[in-house]
C-alpha cells in the first residue's frame, strides 16, 4: 500500500457508489444519492469526505476543501455525459459543415428508427445552429474527365486531393460573430474528406479559437475515420458534451485543496480504460459507468486456465446491459446512443429495454413485458406514487423481494416500506382481466381461472425470455455456443432472475461478485490507464507496403509510450498493441485486427501476421473468406496500456459452522409456495453451501437461489451458483397465454438468428452490408408464423411464395430439397428478390412439418440494364432471370450447373444480358440455404424440447393471437367511423403519374371485427413496369394493418385472417404472367399504402416514392433510393428527409460515394416548404445534386412527379418531385419520372424528392413545420433551430426504449436497410 487512500467511484444517474481502500488495506463501501443538493453539492466528493472522516477519526468539514495529502488517487466513472445526451441538456453548440450539406446530420442515413411507427420520432439534433462553410475538397481520380485548374494536395493516407474551393475566411468570420452574438461558444467542425486532409478544418479551428470560442471539436481530431455522417455526429457529441464534463470536473475539483493539482484523478472511458482528466472528452465518455462493470467482472470472473467465456448481465431499473468477455475486451467502433451515432472505440455493451421497472401489459390474449418503463418516478406500483405494474411488482407479489430488507423511503413521508398490498391489489385486478378474456374464448377448451401468483409468475417468465433473446443474439451471432458461458450477474435486480435465465440458456454456472452492487466502481479500481493513437490509411495490405505500415505503427506506438511515461509509468509497465482496421476490397465490412495469436514470420509485418488475423476473424464472424481479393487497411490504431498496480484482493474467514438462517419466508415457484431460508452474505463464510430455494441478501440486492440450484461461497466472499435442471414443465397443446408469449419470443428469435447467419455468410454488399433480406418460418399449411420485420415489402409476399410451392409441387417436395423462386405469380415481389424455401421433415412424418424461407435482394440477375432495375421494361424477361419452382438443392445436392444456366438464360433475349455477377449470386444463394438450415436446427431443437404437436399448436396459437389483435383494431375503427360518418364502408383512390388508378373499397363488420378490402376499380395491367404482383399488394395491406394496430403483435398470416382481399385478376395489382413488375415493387407498393391509409383516414400521403437512382457504365454500377417527406397525422408533423412505408434503405455516405464512384455530391439537404401545410405539416423532401466526373448512363425510376401527395382533413398536398439534368453549357431539362439518360463529365443531375401531405386545415399561426423550422434562410447562413433548452429529451421516444451495442446496432440497421 502507498499509505494513502484510494477511491474508485461510479457516479450513476440515481446512485453514486464508492469503493475505498484505506492505508491499512481495509476496504470501505458507500452508496449515496447522486443528486441530493440539500445535503451536499457533489456526491463523489461527499463520499470521499465521509470515508476520510470515518477512517481518520476526526472531522472533515463539509464546507471546506478537502486536504488531499491523504489521497493517493481517485478513479471515477460518470454518467454526466450520458445523461446530458439522453436528456438533451448539453452545451448550446453550432455545427460548421461543408456548403451544400447543412441538413446532412438531420437526414443521417435517411432510415426511420421503427418501420411501423407512422409518427416518425427521432431524437432532436444536438446543434442549435448550422453554418455552411464555403470550401470543398475532392478526391483526385485519374479517370476524371473534368479538367479543373485545382491545387493538388497530399492527404495523410498518401492519396491526392484537389482543392476546388478554399475556406472563405471573411465569410466564416461573419458567421462566427453572429453565433457569438447568440451566446454560442461551442462548435463542431465537420468538412468533407477532412479525415485524410485536415488543413481546412484546422484553419477553421484556429479562426474560431482566436475569436474566443471555448470548445472547438474538429472531426479530424475527434475521430479521423471515413464517413462524414457518423464522424459528424461524433464531433457534435464532443462539442455538446465536453463542456459539460469540464464544468463537472471543475465543480468536483473545487472541493479539494489546490484543486486536482496534487492528486491523481483518472476517468473511465467507454473503451474500458482510464485516462487523465485533461484527456477525458465527451465522445469517449458515453459508457463511462457501464465500462467499469465490464472490467470488474472480466478481471474477477474469467479464468485463464479454463478459458470459459463470460456473459455480463447487469439488470437495473429501466434496462439490462449484456456484454461478453473471453480473455479480451470486445470493442465496437460505431454505436448509437440516444439517437446519436458515435464513432469511437467502446466496449460492446448491449442495452435492452427490460429491467425491474419494465411495465406489464395484457394485450389481446398475450402477456407483454416492456419496452416501456415506469422509471424512478412514478416507479412501480409498490413505490406508492400511482405507478403501473412492473417486473419489480411481480417479484414482490411472489415474495422474491422482501420489504423488510429494503430502505423505508416510500410514501408521502418517505418513511414507508414497499407497498405489498397495493401491488397485490393491482395484480388481482389484472388477473380478473386475464380470466375475463379466458372466459370469452368460446373455441378454447375450458380451463381453471388463473391465480394472482400464476399471472405474476407468467410475467416473470416472459421478462426472462425477453432478456435471453439479446444474449442468444450476442453469442450465436458470432458463432459462439450460448450454453458454454458463465453468467456474471451484477446490478440491483439481476440476482432475482439469474438462475432462471442461466437455465433457459443452458448455462450451468452463475457468478455473483461480493461487490456486485458496486461492481462498476470496483472495476475502476482494477482498470488500466489507456492512451490511444489512430490515423487513417488507404493502403493495400501487401508486402510492398509492410515497411510503410511498420513505420506508422512504430511512430504511433512511440507517441502512446511517451504519453504514458508522462503519467508516471515506467517503460516496463507499458504495453502497446497495434490494430489494423481491415476489409476486403469493394466491401464496407471492416474489422479491427490485432496479431496477439498471429506472431510475425517471414513475409509478414514485423508486428505480426495481420492478414492471418484478419482472415481468422472474418471466418469466425462470417463463415468464409475471399482469399483472392485484396485487403485494404482503412485505419492504423495503437492502444497503449499502463498496467494498474492496485491489489484489491481480500479473503473472508472460512465458514466452520452451518450458515446462519436469518428468517424463513415463503416464496412462489413453479411448484407453488415453498419455504425459503433467508441469509445475509456478510454472515456467510468461505466454503458455505446453500441449497435452493433460498434468498441471499447482499446489501439491497437479492440473490434468489431457485429450487435444484446450489450456492457456494468462495474464499473471496463471492457467490457461485450451480444451476440445476429444475422441474420439467409439461406444456400441452391447449393455449396457455404465458407460453404464448414465450413461444412468440422463441419463434422471433429463430427468424432473427436465421437472418444473422445469412448476413454472416452472404458475400454481396446488398445482403451483408445493406441487409436487404428477410427470413421467416411457416407452419405446415405454409402460413407465416414469424418474420423478422425488416423489409416491409416482404411481409406478406413470402407466405404466398411458400404456399405456391406447396400447391404446385405437392408430393414432389422431398427431404433434402430446397426450392428457388422469384416469379411474381409464385409469390415474388420483383425478380432481384430471390426466395429460397426449405421444407422440413421430422422423423415419423410423411409430409413437411413446417417450412423456412429466406428472401434476399441480389444486385444483378441479368436483364436489359445493370442492376436488373430497368426504368423502361415492358416484359418480365427484360428484368432478369426467372425462377418459378426451381430445385436449387435436390436430394441434398446443390444444383450449381443448372442454376448457373438459368441465371444466364436472359441473354437469349435481344438487348438483354445474363447475370453480370454470377459469383455473388451463387455465394448468396448458398448463404440463404445455410440460413434456412440454421432455422431448421433451431426449430427441431424446440420440437425436441416440447414435442411436435405442441410446437405446431403454438404456431397456430400465435397466428390466432395476431388475428385477434387485428379484429380488435377493426372493431375500434368501425365504431369511430360509424360515429363520425354513420357508415362502416370506406373508400379511397389515387392515381399513378401515368394516370393508372388504384381504388379501394373497405367494408367493416363491427360485430365480427372483419373487413372486406376490395381493389376492384383499379386499372388494368399497364404497358410498363408499374404492375404490382398480388403478393406485393398483400404485403402493403399487412404492413398497414400492423401500423394501425399500434403496438407490437406477431407478424404472421393471422393478421390477414379477418380480412377478405379482392384483387381483380388482370389488373395492375394482379397482372398477367409475363407483365413487367420492377416499378410495381418499388413505386406502386408505396401508392397502395397511401390509398389504404387514405381509406382508413389514418394520415396524409407520404412521398409515395422510393426515388430509385441508378448510374454506371460498363465498369461499375451504383443503385440507391432517396428519402423524401413523410405524411402528417392527427397528432404529428411528418418527418423531413426520411424513407417511408414500404422501404427503409440506408443511403451511402457522401465520402464513400465520392471515393468509389466518378461523382461529386454537390448538395444533399432538405428542400424547405415542400411539405404540405396544415394543422400538422408534412415532412419536406430533399435536394440531392450529382456532378458526373466521366461519361455514364443515368436511370431514374420515380413517382409523384405529376400527382402531388395528398393532404388530409383540409391539409395541403406536399410538393411534387422533380428530376432535372443541368448540362455543362447551362441547358436545363426536365427528364421526367422514368427514364435513362446518357450523361457526360460536367453534367449535373438535380433530384428533388416529394414532400409529405399536411393534416388538418392550416391555421394562421401554422406556417413552418417543427421539423423544418430553421432549415431555411439564405445560402451559407445560420439555421435557426429550436434552442436545446426547449427541446424534448428524445422527441416522442421513451428513454427506456433506447438500446446500445452490437445486437442493437444489427437490429437497428436491419430495420433501416
Amino acid at each position: 500500500m502507498s499509505g494513502k487512500f484510494r477511491f474508485a467511484i461510479d457516479r450513476g444517474g440515481t446512485f453514486t457508489d464508492v469503493w475505498a481502500q484505506c492505508p491499512s488495506g481495509e476496504v470501505k463501501i458507500l452508496k449515496l444519492l447522486s443528486e441530493d443538493p440539500q445535503n451536499y453539492p457533489d456526491a463523489p466528493r461527499e463520499g470521499i469526505r465521509r470515508i476520510l472522516e470515518q477512517s481518520l477519526g476526526r472531522e472533515v468539514p463539509a464546507d471546506r476543501p478537502i486536504d488531499v495529502s491523504h489521497i493517493d488517487w481517485v478513479r471515477m466513472g460518470t454518467t454526466v455525459a450520458t445523461n446530458a445526451l439522453l436528456e438533451r441538456k448539453g452545451t448550446r453548440m453550432a455545427l460548421l459543415i461543408t456548403k451544400g450539406f447543412k441538413d446532412l446530420l438531420h437526414i443521417g442515413n435517411q432510415a426511420r428508427p421503427s418501420i411501423f411507427d407512422l409518427e416518425i420520432s427521432t431524437p432532436a439534433q444536438l446543434y442549435d445552429r448550422v453554418v455552411e462553410v464555403p470550401e470543398r475538397l475532392v478526391l483526385h481520380q485519374e479517370k476524371c474527365e473534368i479538367k479543373k485548374n485545382a491545387e493538388i494536395v497530399m492527404g495523410k493516407t498518401k492519396e491526392k486531393l484537389e482543392v476546388w474551393l478554399k475556406v472563405d475566411e471573411k465569410k466564416l468570420r461573419e458567421e462566427l460573430r453572429a453565433l457569438q452574438e447568440e451566446g454560442i461558444t461551442s462548435l463542431a467542425v465537420v468538412l468533407m474528406h477532412s479525415y485524410i486532409y485536415d488543413d481546412h478544418e484546422q484553419r477553421v479551428g484556429v479562426i474560431a479559437r482566436e475569436m474566443g470560442f471555448t470548445q472547438v471539436s474538429l472531426s479530424s481530431d475527434v475521430m479521423p475515420m471515413v464517413r462524414i455522417v457518423p464522424r459528424g455526429y461524433t464531433a457534435c457529441a464532443d462539442a455538446y458534451l465536453t463542456p459539460c464534463i469540464k464544468t463537472y470536473v471543475e465543480g468536483f475539483a473545487s472541493g479539494f485543496e489546490g484543486g486536482l493539482q496534487n492528486m491523481r484523478v483518472l476517468f473511465m472511458q467507454s473503451d474500458g480504460g482510464l485516462t487523465p482528466v485533461k484527456s477525458f472528452i465527451g465522445s469517449r465518455a458515453i459508457l463511462s459507468g457501464p465500462a467499469g462493470g465490464v472490467v470488474g467482472y472480466a478481471l474477477t470472473t474469467y479464468n485463464k486456465e479454463s478459458g470459459m467465456p463470460i456473459i455480463g448481465f447487469d439488470m437495473g431499473g429501466t434496462s439490462t446491459d449484456v456484454s461478453r468477455y473471453a480473455g479480451q475486451y470486445e470493442h465496437v467502433f460505431e454505436t448509437t446512443t440516444a439517437g446519436v451515432t458515435i464513432q469511437a472505440p467502446q466496449l460492446d455493451v448491449n442495452t435492452v429495454a427490460a429491467g425491474g421497472g419494465s411495465m406489464l401489459f395484457f394485450r389481446s390474449g398475450m402477456f407483454v413485458v416492456g419496452p416501456e418503463s415506469a422509471g424512478a418516478n412514478p416507479g412501480p406500483t409498490c413505490y406508492m406514487k400511482g405507478g403501473p405494474l412492473t417486473v419489480t411488482d411481480a417479484n414482490l407479489c411472489l415474495s422474491r423481494l422482501l420489504p423488510e430488507y429494503f430502505p423505508k423511503i416510500f410514501g408521502k413521508g418517505q418513511d414507508q416500506p414497499l407497498d405489498v398490498a397495493a401491488t397485490k391489489a393491482a395484480f388481482l385486478k389484472l388477473t380478473e382481466e386475464v380470466n375475463t378474456f379466458l372466459r370469452s374464448q368460446l373455441d378454447s377448451p375450458k380451463r381453471e381461472p388463473m391465480t394472482v401468483e400464476e399471472v405474476a409468475m407468467g410475467f416473470i417468465k416472459v421478462a426472462n425470455e425477453t432478456m435471453c433473446r439479446p444474449i442468444r443474439a450476442l453469442t450465436q451471432a458470432k458463432g459462439h455456443d450460448t450454453s458454454r458461458h458463465i453468467l456474471a450477474c451484477f446490478g440491483g435486480a439481476g440476482g432475482q432472475h439469474a438462475c432462471a435465465i442461466a437455465r433457459s440458456l443452458g448455462m450451468t454456472e452463475v457468478f455473483v461478485h461480493r461487490y456486485a452492487g458496486i461492481l462498476s466502481a470496483y472495476g475502476m479500481a482494477m482498470a488500466d490507464i489507456v492512451h490511444e493513437c489512430q490515423e487513417p490509411s488507404a493502403t493495400v495490405y501487401a508486402q510492398e507496403n509492410f515497411q510503410y505500415l511498420d513505420d506508422r505503427i512504430n511512430t504511433l506506438s512511440a507517441q502512446c509510450e511517451e504519453e504514458l511515461v508522462k503519467q508516471g509509468f515506467t517503460k516496463d509497465q507499458i504495453e502497446t498493441t497495434a490494430f489494423l482496421h481491415m476489409r476486403y476490397e469493394r466491401t464496407d465490412c471492416a474489422l479491427m485486427c490485432s496479431t496477439e495469436s498471429f506472431p510475425a514470420k517471414t513475409g509478414t509485418s514485423q508486428h505480426g501476421n495481420f492478414l492471418s488475423a484478419f482472415q481468422d476473424k472474418y471466418f469466425t464472424e462470417f463463415g468464409f473468406t475471399l482469399p483472392a481479393r485484396p485487403v485494404i487497411v482503412d485505419d492504423i490504431r495503437i492502444r497503449g496500456v499502463g498496467k494498474a498496480v492496485c491489489n484489491t484482493e481480500h479473503s473472508i474467514p472460512r465458514g466452520d459452522r452451518d450458515p446462519q438462517v436469518e428468517i424463513t419466508t415463503s416464496c412462489y415457484f413453479d411448484e407453488g409456495w415453498q419455504d425459503t431460508a433467508v441469509y445475509l452474505l456478510d454472515k456467510l463464510g468461505a466454503g458455505h453451501t446453500i441449497s435452493g430455494p433460498a434468498i441471499i441478501m447482499n446489501g439491497n440486492s437479492t440473490i434468489l437461489v431457485e429450487p435444484t440450484c446450489q450456492a457456494s461461497i468462495t474464499k473471496q466472499g463471492d457467490v457461485k451458483l450451480k444451476i440445476g435442471k429444475g422441474v420439467v414443465e409439461r406444456v400441452g397443446k391447449d393455449l396457455d397465454m404465458i407460453q404464448l408469449s414465450i413461444f412468440s419470443h422463441r419463434f422471433m428469435s429463430i427468424a432473427e438468428q436465421m437472418g444473422r447467419v445469412l448476413q454472416r455468410t452472404a458475400i454481396s454488399t446488398n445482403i451483408k452490408e445493406r441487409l436487404d433480406f428477410s427470413c421467416a418460418m411457416f407452419g405446415p399449411d405454409g402460413g407465416l408464423v414469424a418474420n423478422a420485420p425488416h423489409i416491409p415489402v416482404h411481409l406478406g409476399a413470402m407466405q404466398e411464395a411458400v404456399q405456391y410451392q406447396m400447391k404446385v409441387l405437392g408430393s414432389d417436395l422431398r427431404e433434402g430439397d430446397v426450392i428457388l423462386s422469384n416469379h411474381p405469380k409464385a409469390g415474388g415481389s420483383h425478380l432481384p428478390d430471390l426466395t429460397v424455401i426449405t421444407p422440413v421433415f421430422y422423423p415419423g412424418e410423411a409430409r413437411p412439418v413446417f417450412y423456412v424461407a429466406s428472401r434476399g435482394h441480389h444486385a444483378d440477375i441479368g436483364g436489359i440494364t445493370p442492376g436488373s432495375m430497368p426504368p423502361h421494361s415492358r416484359y418480365l424477361h427484360e428484368e432478369g432471370a426467372v425462377f418459378k419452382s426451381f430445385k436449387l438443392v435436390e436430394a441434398g445436392l446443390f444444383q450449381e450447373e443448372d442454376v448457373t444456366r438459368a441465371l444466364h438464360e436472359p441473354a437469349k433475349y435481344p438487348g438483354s444480358s445474363g447475370t453480370r455477377n454470377l459469383h455473388d449470386n451463387l455465394s448468396d444463394l448458398k448463404a440463404q440455404v445455410a440460413a434456412n438450415q440454421k432455422g431448421i436446427r433451431l426449430i427441431k431443437g424446440l420440437i425436441d424440447e416440447y414435442g411436435l404437436d405442441v410446437v405446431q399448436a403454438y404456431m397456430a396459437h400465435i397466428q390466432d393471437n395476431a388475428e385477434l389483435a387485428v379484429r380488435d383494431m377493426l372493431r375500434e375503427i368501425a365504431s369511430k367511423t360509424l360515429a363520425h360518418s354513420g357508415t362502416t364502408c370506406l373508400y379511397a383512390e389515387d392515381f399513378m403519374d401515368n394516370g393508372a388508378r388504384i381504388a379501394l373499397k373497405v367494408e367493416i363488420n363491427k360485430e365480427e371485427g372483419t373487413a372486406v378490402c376490395d381493389f376492384s376499380g383499379s386499372s388494368y395491367e399497364v404497358y410498363g413496369n408499374l404492375n404490382a404482383p398480388r403478393a406485393v399488394t398483400l404485403s402493403a395491406l399487412i404492413y398497414c394493418l400492423r401500423c394501425m394496430v399500434g403496438h407490437d403483435v406477431p407478424l404472421n398470416q393471422g393478421c390477414l385472417k379477418p380480412v377478405t382481399v379482392i384483387i381483380p385478376a388482370g389488373s395492375m395489382l394482379d397482372p398477367s404472367e409475363n407483365a413487367a413488375v420492377v416499378g410495381g415493387n418499388v413505386l406502386t407498393s408505396q401508392r397502395i399504402v397511401d390509398v389504404i391509409f387514405k381509406a382508413f383516414d389514418v394520415c396524409a400521403a407520404s412521398q409515395g416514392c422510393m426515388n430509385n437512382i441508378t448510374f454506371g457504365d460498363s465498369e461499375f454500377g451504383h443503385y440507391e433510393t432517396v428519402a423524401g417527406g413523410a405524411g402528417a397525422g392527427p397528432s404529428w408533423d411528418g418527418r423531413s428527409g426520411v424513407h417511408t412505408h414500404m422501404t427503409n434503405t440506408r443511403i451511402t455516405d457522401p465520402e464513400i460515394l465520392e471515393r468509389r464512384y466518378p461523382v461529386v455530391l454537390r448538395k444533399f439537404h432538405l428542400q424547405p416548404d415542400t411539405g404540405g401545410r396544415g394543422q400538422h405539416r408534412g415532412g419536406d423532401g430533399v435536394i440531392r445534386e450529382y456532378l458526373w466526373r466521366k461519361s455514364l448512363t443515368l436511370s431514374v425510376l420515380t413517382e409523384r412527379r405529376v400527382f402531388a401527395p395528398y393532404g388530409l382533413h383540409g391539409g395541403c398536398p406536399g410538393n411534387k418531385g422533380l428530376n432535372l439534368m443541368i448540362y455543362e453549357g447551362g441547358r436545363i431539362v426536365n427528364v421526367g419520372g422514368k427514364t435513362s439518360v446518357d450523361c457526360h463529365s460536367g453534367d449535373v443531375f438535380l433530384l428533388q424528392t416529394p414532400g409529405g401531405g399536411g393534416y388538418g386545415t392550416p391555421g394562421e399561426d401554422v406556417l413552418v413545420s417543427n421539423h423544418t423550422a430553421g432549415l431555411q434562410g439564405r445560402k451559407f447562413d445560420l439555421d435557426s433551430e429550436e434552442p436545446a433548452q426547449k427541446r424534448s429529451k428524445i422527441e416522442g421516444t421513451s428513454l427506456s426504449k433506447v438500446g446500445t451495442g452490437s445486437v442493437f446496432e444489427y437490429q437497428r440497421n436491419q430495420e433501416s436497410v
